[in-house]
């Protein structure tokens, strides 16, 4: 889809018709028509309603406008600030499947301009179910994943497994177990805590937001070690007593063809040792 394309389309919804866009756009009403048309045969939507009132947005030329400013917003950035930005700095795109590595990812992101230079570009991935898929097709440069991947296309480095402690807010009349729902391996080690508790609630894999839950109301929960540290040296949060730690499979996935993978598995590894 050409962009003079979405720029016509904006300037039609702007100035409340073709005659008045034509005229901004210093272009004829031909070529507005036209344009118009070529998103309206991409999208198999009709974007105007054309009557004696003049020209409106219909319900899906509504919807379309905030991505259509966006992707003229984000043109606008590539074309005219990315370039100025790029030199000498490195792109890097993180991911992770799990919450439960968002503060490793923000730490990794800092050792790793710390050791290369100002980086270009951070990006916390939503939690994708396939992080080597991302990494294979180059959405992602590295991801952090529970899970071996098996993809070919990509290069995975098993890292020390992480520690998750059941931790409990010391005054709990209370006792809900948060589920954070982080996987099998997961899921089969807290069923026997989840029992015991009087309530459960779930959280779907959100652990920052899990943890605040626990803090602000009391409960119990699974959480890695290094997240909650802060909090059991506090007293906010005590070890409960006879609990097994969880220790979750932990990997760094980077494309086979990556020259930053070797890079960021010495910033990592040396984050999890310090």
């Amino acid at each position: 889809m050409q962009l003079k394309a979405i720029e016509t389309f904006l300037c039609v919804a702007e100035t409340g018709g073709f005659h008045a866009a034509a005229r901004k756009l210093n272009v004829t009403q031909t070529a507005v028509s036209a344009r118009i048309r070529l998103i309206e045969e991409e999208t198999g939507k009709a974007l105007f309603t054309r009557g004696a009132g003049g020209t409106s947005l219909t319900e899906f030329g509504q919807q379309f406008r905030p991505y259509a400013e966006q992707m003229l917003s984000l043109w606008s950035f590539a074309a005219r600030d990315l370039p100025s930005q790029t030199q000498n700095r490195v792109a890097l795109r993180l991911g992770a499947q799990l919450s439960i590595w968002d503060p490793l990812l923000v730490d990794l992101a800092v050792a790793f301009e710390q050791r290369l230079g100002q980086l270009l570009l951070t990006l916390n991935y939503d939690h994708d179910p396939n992080m080597a898929d991302a990494v294979a097709t180059h959405v992602l440069d590295a991801a952090l994943t529970h899970e071996a991947p098996k993809d070919s296309r990509v290069r995975s480095y098993e890292l020390n497994a992480e520690r998750l402690m059941l931790v409990k807010t010391p005054a709990t009349d209370d006792p809900v177990f948060v589920n954070l729902e982080l996987g099998e391996v997961y899921q089969d080690h807290v069923r026997s805590a989840a029992r015991q508790a009087t309530g459960q609630t779930v959280f779907l894999g959100n652990c920052l937001m899990a943890l605040r839950y626990v803090l602000r109301r009391g409960g119990t929960g699974f959480f890695p070690e290094y997240v909650i540290r802060d909090h059991l040296s506090s007293g906010q949060l005590v070890p409960v007593d006879g609990a097994l730690d969880l220790l979750l499979p932990l990997y760094l996935v980077t494309h086979r063809d990556s020259t930053t993978g070797e890079d960021i598995m010495m910033c990592l590894s040396d984050l999890r040792a310090s």
